[in-house]
């Protein structure tokens, strides 16, 4: 790609100010849409913080302009991200909307960790302009961007936005099939399910199924993911451990009824102070400490590399 087009964002809130600061970090104008304006207002600062988080300077912030007024936000640029709450209903109205005052060659994306990108543009007439990029929360840290394609008319458009993402300094990966949850997202509450139906059968507690996971196979999954990990031991040991191991693994196919209670109990985590773990401010905080730290590491060295390169 020889130009840097716009890029619209749908929402500034927890997603859209990162989406947003990542596109103009790689030289895109970048307009940004928010209705609230009590979010608005904190839009620079939240930029401004990103900055400084990785040790930039405020070039990409000077690139965002802010906008309660959506077809101001959308209506030139070549790409809109939309990162408005996971509401079915919201997001087809957006939909909608973006469909009738965009360009007729912009491309509209959602950013949905697991609506299916059929349902999010059900209200569409032309879906070859659509297509799914699942950004990982903070999405100017976690470099995947699961691109989801709907059939065969939308590969175009789905290749079109991996090329700019990689651009962007993403690593963008295909999903070839719209499915729920994409990739990641099955991958990772396949795990939770199978993490919750042990706890809940007292097999052990959550403290010791998070410290399993960090201090065991999670301490080598960044550098060896699970398919080549099945080729490195063999797979013929990993089919003799299917044959222990499937048999006993919960297949609830539903919300597991222990992850319901706790909902229905208010014990919603980190936010109201118990979970499946229990949670003081400062407690909480240092997780979130050291979760950004070790991502903001991880993002310097990658950009090193990258310069270096």
């Amino acid at each position: 790609m020889t130009t840097k087009p716009k890029i619209g964002v749908v929402g500034a809130g927890l997603m859209g100010h990162g989406i947003a600061y990542l596109f103009a970090r790689a030289g895109h104008p970048v307009a940004v849409y928010e209705p609230e304006p009590a979010i608005l207002r904190t839009l620079s600062a939240r930029l401004e913080a990103i900055a400084d988080l990785l040790d930039d300077d405020r070039a990409a912030v000077r690139r965002i302009e802010a906008a309660t007024d959506l077809a101001f936000s959308v209506g030139d640029a070549g790409l809109v991200v939309e990162a408005a709450p996971e509401n079915v209903s919201l997001k087809q109205a957006l939909f909608a909307e973006l469909e009738r005052i965009t360009r007729p060659d912009a491309i509209l994306a959602s950013n949905t960790s697991a609506i299916p990108i059929s349902v999010v543009s059900e209200t569409v007439r032309d879906k070859s302009r659509v297509v799914g990029t699942h950004f990982w929360n903070p999405p100017h840290l976690v470099p995947l961007v699961e691109v989801s394609q709907i059939a065969d008319e939308n590969l175009p458009a789905v290749e079109w936005v991996i090329g700019l993402l990689r651009e962007a300094g993403r690593h963008p990966v295909h999903v070839r099939q719209d499915i729920p949850g994409f990739i990641g997202n099955r991958l990772q509450h396949a795990m939770k399910r199978e993490a919750i139906a042990m706890v809940a059968a007292g097999i052990c507690d959550a403290e010791t199924i998070d410290d399993v996971v960090k201090f065991g196979f999670g301490s080598r999954m960044g550098v060896l993911g699970p398919m080549e990990q099945s080729d490195l031991v063999g797979l013929d040991l990993t089919r003799n451990i299917h044959e222990t191991l499937m048999p006993s693994l919960d297949n609830t196919p539903h919300p597991h009824p222990f992850l319901v209670r706790k909902v229905e109990e208010g014990k919603l985590g980190m936010k109201t102070g118990e979970g499946f773990r229990t949670w003081t401010p400062e407690t909480a905080e240092a997780v979130h400490k050291r979760l950004r730290e070790t991502l903001v590491a991880i993002e310097r060295a990658r950009k090193g590399k990258t310069e270096a390169g």
